[in-house]
């Protein structure tokens, strides 16, 4: 590889702690940052989805992607958090009077990949199950041979596809920005090339945890050392009379989101069911496909019991706006038609004409399988701190109910990138590394002009303090409880929203009282 160094910066740009990106050609920048003294040079897109992380923050020596807080160490380019799967490019730096001067490639990568091995099975004779090929499994994987694990790897899916990224089924794939190209989370030769074994099209029958067997619906058994199970869930469907009709949908899987594009084709008329992220999401991508589409929901205001009634009206208002109809307060009492699904009858007695129905209700752990284990009473998996459940298993994403350590509670979170750290987590612990979970929940949407961010974790609250205006699309909203900020929800305030996550994180969000009277969280941390 042919270098050329460059001249890019005076080290009197940017002080301690800074982080600033610096143009080396007409189309590529690179990332400088100083830290404990010492200049660093990285990659200056965040490998996830491309985000500047000039427009992140930096915290001590850690670099937050604005988006979707993706975390890498400043230092080394190291990946740190999810949802990015690769760390950061660097360059060599070297300071030659006040020029900071870069080495730099002729050809610049996008991100550096992990530096993983392959399997040796004369070194190691283990098998390491992984039940689901989602955001944990998938995680899970590359954390094995991340941290040097030789023996075989088997992730196990019923899906015909191998890891892909479920949050884009409801946005841009199904609205039509996006395409199949876009959803595989990596190439096959990733895998082929670490000696992941990727068993598709593979449904487990059971998981017999004393007998350490796994048994798939085709007769075969897999015998195994350790097993994570990271099955995701299953979409819950209403049990009222016509709901076997053609036409009714759930969106959980690729071939669910692709199955309901083939089916929206030369229709006018969508139905939801449910006011959920995954239906009003839906909602938006199939009204920007120029359907006619009506929410159907049991609550007042969409999203209130997550994020108060004021933020819940933005986003309802916002979407009528769009042309999306709302049939709140009700619930579906039937689905009427001959073959396929024609109307949808509420409780109330109205009928809405409905070509397609998607059903938006929630989830269940797909935990059924499990035999020898004890579930929760909602059938999840009680986990500890490093995702462990017993002796040689391990649960990870919307299966794990697990300790929280910033509130103490016990938790089960629906989150893409809560799930991939959860997967890293397990990982560790499967080859030996005693790493706890200490992050913040975080979640993301992007819809009806919106880039809503929403940090850590609340079901209810005394007080919410806004700084800026919800009605004008631009706030942070704190959510309060025993006199201590337990999440905030935020729109275009990428950079404030990262800054509230590294603050829970090291344990240093200010008390309410100082919110109360400050208004910029920039300011204060």
């Amino acid at each position: 590889m042919n270098f050329k160094e460059i001249v890019v910066a005076n080290v009197n740009d940017f002080q301690e702690g800074q982080m600033k990106a610096f143009s080396i050609s007409e189309d590529k920048k690179v990332l400088l940052t100083k830290v404990e003294g010492k200049i660093h040079a990285l990659g200056e897109t965040c490998p996830h989805y491309g985000a500047p992380l000039e427009e992140g923050i930096l915290h001590g020596s850690r670099i937050v992607c604005p988006w979707h807080h993706a975390c890498y160490d400043s230092r080394t380019g190291d990946l740190e958090e999810p949802p990015s799967l690769d760390s950061l490019f660097t360059f060599d730096v070297r300071i030659e009077g006040e020029n900071v001067i870069v080495k730099v490639p002729e050809e610049i990568p996008d991100s550096r990949p992990p530096q993983i091995g392959a399997r040796d099975s004369k070194a190691d004779e283990r098998v390491f199950a992984i039940i689901g090929a989602g955001a944990a499994g998938n995680a899970a994987a590359q954390t094995l041979r991340e941290d040097g694990f030789k023996g075989r790897i088997v992730m196990i899916t019923s899906e015909s596809h191998r890891p892909y990224d479920r949050p884009q089924l409801s946005k841009d794939y199904l609205e039509g920005q996006s395409d199949d190209s876009a959803l595989p989370l990596r190439p096959e030769e990733f895998y082929n090339d670490r000696d992941i074994e990727l068993s598709l099209d593979s449904t487990v029958k059971s998981l017999a945890v004393a007998d350490r067997t796994i048994t798939f619906n085709d007769g075969r058994t897999l015998k195994y050392d350790s097993v994570l199970v990271a099955t995701g869930g299953v979409p819950r469907t209403l049990d009222v009379p016509g709901s076997g009709l053609e036409g009714i949908f759930t969106l959980r899987s690729w071939d669910d989101s692709s199955a309901i594009i083939r089916a929206c084709q030369g229709i006018r008329n969508v139905v939801i069911v449910g006011s959920s992220f995954i239906g009003i999401e839906s909602a938006y991508s199939l009204s920007q496909r120029q359907l006619a589409v009506t929410v159907v929901g049991p609550d007042a205001v969409p999203f209130e019991k997550p994020f108060g009634k004021e933020i819940g009206i933005l986003f309802q208002q916002l979407h009528e706006a769009n042309g999306v109809t709302f049939k709140l307060n009700t619930t579906v009492s039937k689905f009427e038609g001959s073959r396929r699904v024609e109307t949808v009858l509420l409780k109330s007695g109205e009928r809405i004409p409905a070509d397609v129905v998607i059903l938006g209700v929630g989830v269940k752990p797909a935990t059924d399988f499990i035999h020898g284990m004890d579930l929760l009473a909602d059938g999840s998996v009680a986990v500890n701190e490093y995702f462990q459940a017993g002796e040689h298993v391990y649960a990870a994403g919307d299966i794990a109910t697990f300790p929280y350590w910033y509130s103490g509670e016990r938790l089960r979170i629906e989150h893409w990138r809560t799930a991939e750290q959860q997967g890293r987590i397990a990982g560790h612990k499967m080859t030996g590394k005693a790493i706890p979970f200490m992050s913040i929940p975080f979640f993301w949407t992007t819809q009806v002009g919106l880039y809503f961010r929403y940090v850590g974790h609340a079901t209810d609250w005394d007080d919410i303090i806004v700084h800026g205006s919800i009605s004008s699309k631009k706030f942070v909203a704190y959510y309060v409880k025993g006199n201590r900020v337990l999440a905030a929800a935020g729109n275009d305030t990428e950079k404030e929203m990262a800054t509230i996550e590294e603050l829970m994180r090291s344990n240093k969000m200010p008390a309410p009282d100082v919110l109360r009277t400050k208004s910029d969280i920039l300011s204060i941390g």
